[in-house]
């Protein structure tokens, strides 16, 4: 694989209730900056976000709450019935996200890491020419599902129609330089060293180490 850049940007993906949220902590607090492109999104589509003009001429007043913010519920549960209407959605929103993204990495330290949390990572050619590493977090669907239920109160449905939407599990990890499996019986303290070994093997104090495709 070769040497690795002295500033490693890391692509960190994952299904819904994967756990990629507990990774993308894990990798901060070891010194990381984490580029979060869901809170991103939700930055520009906040009241008086900068997307949400062009939400409204593309989508109507009605997808505005309000508040003044996008109306999450109501979006959703419009480009999960209409793929055209995701794409429109998505041609708004993914440059925006992408110059964002890039001007909060602009920001890292000299040789800190780069980590952008990309929930749709697997799904765009153009975040993977970003990135030099893949990190997928992976679990079963079924515990995608329970998880997802049991923090946001979600109808079961609504999170499988979800999940749909996103890549395949066998997608993700088809491009994963590293898989962070995190079953039901993995506890946070050993999904929190596993973590650590991944850091030790990408961010090493010597210099970078390649790593090789390898579920933790």
């Amino acid at each position: 694989m070769g040497s690795l850049p002295a500033r490693l940007r890391v692509g960190l993906t994952g299904g819904i209730g994967s756990g990629k949220s507990t990774v993308a902590v894990a990798l901060a607090q070891r010194g990381a900056l984490i580029v979060d492109t869901d809170q991103i999104a939700r930055q520009l589509t906040a009241p008086a976000g900068v997307a949400l003009p062009a939400i409204a001429a593309t989508f109507g007043a009605a997808m505005i709450d309000s508040s003044g913010a996008l109306d999450r519920a109501r979006m959703r549960a419009e480009v999960f019935s209409d793929p055209a209407a995701r794409h429109r959605l998505e041609a708004i929103l993914h440059p925006l996200i992408g110059q964002q993204a890039q001007a909060q990495a602009a920001s890292a330290a000299p040789g800190q890491p780069v980590v952008f949390d990309v929930p749709l990572l697997a799904e765009s050619a153009h975040w993977r020419q970003r990135v030099d590493r893949v990190l997928v977090v992976d679990c079963d669907e079924s515990l995608q599902v329970r998880r997802v239920v049991q923090r946001s109160g979600w109808a079961e449905a609504d999170v499988r129609q979800v999940i749909a939407q996103q890549a395949s599990r066998r997608s993700r990890r088809a491009i994963a330089d590293a898989v962070l499996v995190n079953h039901e019986a993995l506890d946070l303290g050993t999904l929190d060293a596993h973590v650590g070994r991944l850091w030790q093997h990408w961010w090493p104090d010597a210099g970078p180490t390649p790593l090789k495709q390898q579920s933790l």
